[in-house]
């Protein structure tokens, strides 16, 4: 998948910003997509290019003007075209686990310190996936926001998030138990 897939999805419901799109890359979207800020403006401007993707302009009295980003009837259909194709399949390219797989000729210490900086750094990104859900879902319950609500597709990728960083925390605290029996410090 492109970033401009994840950008087309992106803008699928509203208009937004450059700005906004990163933020919003670095909050809902990374759970599947991540992109530098500086990824995602280059990717902007060429869609804008391509026709894929129009800008307006909005003035501001205490910043500089900024531009709002909007599908195109051409980026709609790019999206479209998208949605029809095969994925390929997911492909783990993970550094932490070929330490881990190299971990006979390892510093452990080291490993282990990866592994903690691991789940911290999912506890962070679940926190911050529950709380873009709970946005989501407003004062409904899942069943509720499943039967009239109309963002599924952000509900169903910040599940997938969910689950993915509470999978992360729940094997990065097995590793850590291994090495503790394996190499007590």
């Amino acid at each position: 998948m492109s970033l401009r897939n994840a950008v087309l999805a992106a803008l699928i419901n509203r208009e937004a910003s450059g700005y906004e799109l990163a933020k919003q890359f670095h909050v809902s979207v990374a759970a599947f997509w991540t992109a530098t800020s500086q990824q995602l403006y280059r990717e902007l401007e060429k869609m804008e290019a391509e026709g894929l993707l129009s800008a307006r302009v909005v003035a501001q009295s205490k910043r500089p003007d900024k531009r709002l980003f909007s599908l195109t009837d051409a980026g709609r259909s790019a999206l479209r075209a998208f949605t029809r194709q095969d994925p390929r399949p997911t492909t783990v390219r993970d550094e932490l686990l070929v330490q881990i797989e190299a971990l006979a000729h390892a510093d452990v210490a080291c490993v282990r310190s990866s592994i903690e900086a691991r789940i911290e750094s999912s506890a962070r990104r679940l926190e911050s996936y529950e709380q873009r859900l709970k946005e989501i879902l407003g004062d409904r319950g899942d069943e509720e926001f499943l039967s009239t609500g109309n963002r599924i597709g952000p509900y169903l990728t910040l599940q997938r998030g969910i689950i993915f960083e509470r999978e992360n925390i729940t094997w990065g605290r097995l590793a850590l138990t291994v090495l503790d029996r394996r190499f007590p410090s």
